[in-house]
């Protein structure tokens, strides 16, 4: 998901403090929080308000075990992007800690795992290292400075007098203890206000390629997600959905399906919007046979049912009109003088999407009456501790929330209304004492909505003498995905920062600048899409860049350099790092081969791509991309290398050809990987190289900043080779 906050310096002296614990094993415990407000109190919607804590669970991110493991617990949900591994690196970086005795661990929802940034429990916005990076580093150093003092106090020397290596405190004449060996000690003495932190030179595992510890047990299958979750007992839930948002059940027939041995309930349930069926079985497989034996009739009266075409044309109106002004300098009314010969006009269309996690949505809920046990891959786990709680009627803290291990997310799990855990609680309500797991098949998703929202832009630009925009009026069309959620807040004047992120902070150097947005209401459900509202507007702005500069008769790699604003440094080195490592094979591109580029900045992190492309059987073929970033410090340059590769990947199912979601009279006419086709192994790139900019500035989003580029670079390399502008996407037709 997006933020207007991605820029936002985390503040480590608010209130920060440590939570210091012997445990029963004689370990010890140490947990950083810190104090800043939180989007949780300040919700709107639907969401439950909740004052600001007042007493710290006694959970910990440093458990340093008898055993000499090192158990450090990670405060995000692990679904790909790598947090698993490198935020331990931090922590144990700073510890001097012995990575093989490293032990990872996903926390539970609890206030003292709230992101510091955010003020909530959650992954969003690449924020997961940038902004736990400096708190994961204090964790780290405040934890070897009690070890050393432990170890000071029991051979009667000064602190300074010490030294630590690989989970060991070295002394003075050949003294020696590890960890383990300290920590009960260590527990009873007071947390340092203050540590100094390592010089970049002085890391040992930032900045290393550091195999990721979820890896084997990955490849093994030993490692189990949300929907491999077992409890004795455990019964499977399958909700009818209706097919026009929001509609409700009219009636419904349930004879048929109650036939079916091990079917043990079929009831209605109110969903987020509208109501559905619920059928609860023994098994998944016997849930679904009942499921389809249902006969439901809807009502969707006096719903709005939303229809692709019509509004593509709708949309399309919108965008000649002015909407509310994003962001203006100077002044664009020679616009309307301009000759023709020197104006683009463009209009451009982008689909729903859906984000089809490998992964199929799922909760696990057992109630016990006066309490609730909950597992779930989630993105959100305040937001859905909460909701859980609140239809269960119960305290959040009450409500026990696992974060369970996830297979893809993409934002589908960073969900502000939590309809999916609702539904599972309202299930559970009625099976006391019994877990109930709820699956959302894939046909629910790809069906039910939250999809990236459907956008159009127009784009007017006049060209000046030197063949660069001398003027720049951009309208944008589209849902917004933060209204009547908590992060309504983040609004300004009324606009969705996520609807013109990308364009309305350009780095290029436009001296009359104009942008406007409407955000229409439509009955779809809309969501972040991984890189949100960049993911439409880097296609927009790298596609005319590049068509400007070939008006211009310029390398584009050149016109970018020049038209990039002074302080745009990350992407000036991403850039210039990109062009020196594609030269070589750009100088030498085989017939029917063209390149394109594409430069944006998303979450912080400067990125520049270079792709080459052919045509095979009238689909694009990508034979390789170099993609260069600034991220600031790459913490784990192998996570990075993989976030960038997949990235691409991801990114390329914007030019599917059937890689939409599509509405007729208010149903989603795809269901599966049959009507929606995300991309096949042949639509992959051969070759992606990453390159990283050294750099010891503080870290930056990498998770979501490789998705923007690649569908603007390989639309650009398809326009040399056929002479056509790409102003829709998917690509129907190349």
């Amino acid at each position: 998901m997006s933020t207007a906050t991605k820029k936002q310096k985390i503040q480590l002296n608010r209130r920060g403090f440590l939570r210091v614990s012997a445990t029963a094993a004689g370990g010890l415990l140490v947990s950083l929080y810190l104090d800043r407000p939180s989007l949780a109190q300040e919700g709107a919607g639907n969401q439950p308000q909740r004052p600001p804590a007042k007493a710290y669970p006694p959970d910990a991110f440093v458990n340093i075990k008898p055993d000499g493991t090192i158990h450090i617990t990670v405060n995000r949900l692990e679904f790909g992007q790598g947090v698993h591994t490198a935020l331990p690196m931090i922590l144990a970086d700073e510890l001097d800690a012995d990575w093989s005795q490293v032990v990872s661990e996903l926390a539970p929802a609890a206030d003292i795992y709230r992101d510091p940034v955010f003020g909530i429990q959650m992954v969003g916005g690449s924020g997961s290292i940038a902004h736990s990076y400096q708190q994961y580093r204090e964790l780290g150093a405040k934890t070897r400075a009690m070890l050393v003092a432990a170890a000071a106090a029991l051979w009667n020397v000064s602190a300074d007098q010490l030294r630590t290596e690989a989970s060991k405190v070295y002394g003075p004449a050949g003294k020696s203890a590890t960890y383990a060996e300290l920590a009960s000690a260590a527990a009873h003495l007071p947390v340092p206000a203050t540590v100094k932190l390592k010089n970049a030179s002085e890391f040992r595992l930032v900045g290393k390629k550091i195999k990721r510890l979820d890896s084997r047990p990955k490849c093994d299958g030993s490692l189990k997600f949300g929907l491999d979750l077992q409890q004795p007992g455990m019964k499977v839930a399958i909700v009818a959905h209706p097919p026009v948002f929001a509609a409700r059940v009219k009636d419904f027939d349930d004879k048929e399906a109650r036939k079916l041995a091990g079917v043990r309930d079929v009831f209605e349930i109110p969903l987020a919007k509208g109501s559905g069926v619920a059928v609860v079985a023994d098994k998944f497989w016997i849930a679904k046979q009942a499921r389809d034996l249902l006969k439901i009739n809807w009502d969707a009266t006096g719903l709005d049912r939303a229809d692709s075409s019509q509004l593509r044309e709708n949309y399309k109106q919108l965008a000649r009109t002015e909407g509310k002004v994003a962001k203006t300098v100077g002044d664009v009314k020679s616009i309307e003088s301009t000759a023709p010969a020197n104006l683009i006009v463009a209009e451009y269309e982008f689909p729903y999407l859906p984000h089809a996690p490998m992964e199929p949505l799922n909760t696990t809920i057992r109630f016990d009456g006066d309490s609730a046990e909950a597992w779930a891959g989630s993105q959100f786990q305040t937001f859905d501790q909460m909701a859980i709680a609140q239809v269960l009627g119960l305290k959040p803290e009450k409500v026990t929330f696992h974060t369970e291990m996830a297979g893809g997310g993409f934002g589908r799990r960073a969900v502000p209304d939590s309809h999916v855990q609702r539904e599972a609680a309202v299930i559970a309500k009625r099976f006391r004492g019994t877990p109930v797991k709820l699956i959302w098949t894939r046909e629910d998703d790809i069906r039910g909505g939250y999809y990236r929202p459907m956008h159009a832009h127009r784009v007017q630009v006049a060209i000046g003498a030197d063949g660069f925009p001398s003027a720049w009026r951009h309208v944008i069309v589209g849902q917004s995905i933060m209204a009547g959620t908590p992060f309504a807040m983040m609004m300004k004047d009324g606009i969705d920062p996520t609807t013109v992120e990308g364009v309305a902070d350009t780095n290029y150097n436009l001296p009359n600048f104009h942008v406007s947005v409407h955000n229409p209401t439509i009955n779809v459900p809309v969501l972040w899409w991984r890189s949100v509202g960049n993911t439409h507007t880097a296609y927009v702005m790298e596609t005319l860049i590049e068509e400007l500069a070939a008006r211009a008769k310029m390398d584009p790699i050149a016109y970018r350099r020049k038209l990039l604003k002074p302080d745009a440094k990350k992407l000036r080195a991403a850039l210039d790092l990109m062009d020196t490592k594609s030269a070589a094979w750009r100088r030498r591109l085989p017939a029917g081969h063209a390149v394109g580029f594409a430069l944006h900045e998303a979450f912080g992190t400067g990125v520049a791509c270079a792709v080459d492309v052919s045509i095979k059987n009238e689909r694009p073929r990508i034979h390789r991309v170099t993609i260069a970033l600034d991220c600031g410090v790459a913490v784990n340059p192998l996570t990075i290398e993989s976030q960038f590769q997949a990235g691409v990947g991801f990114g390329v199912s914007q030019l599917m050809a059937k890689g939409e979601i599509t509405l007729k009279d208010g149903r989603v006419e795809q269901r599966n990987f049959d009507g929606y086709v995300p991309p096949y192994i042949m639509d992959a790139p051969v070759t992606v190289d990453v390159h990283i900019v050294p750099s010891t500035e503080a870290p930056t989003g990498c998770g979501e900043p490789p998705v923007p580029v690649i569908s603007p670079a390989v639309v650009n390399a398809l326009t040399k080779l056929t002479g056509k502008r790409y102003r829709s996407l998917p690509l129907v037709e190349v």
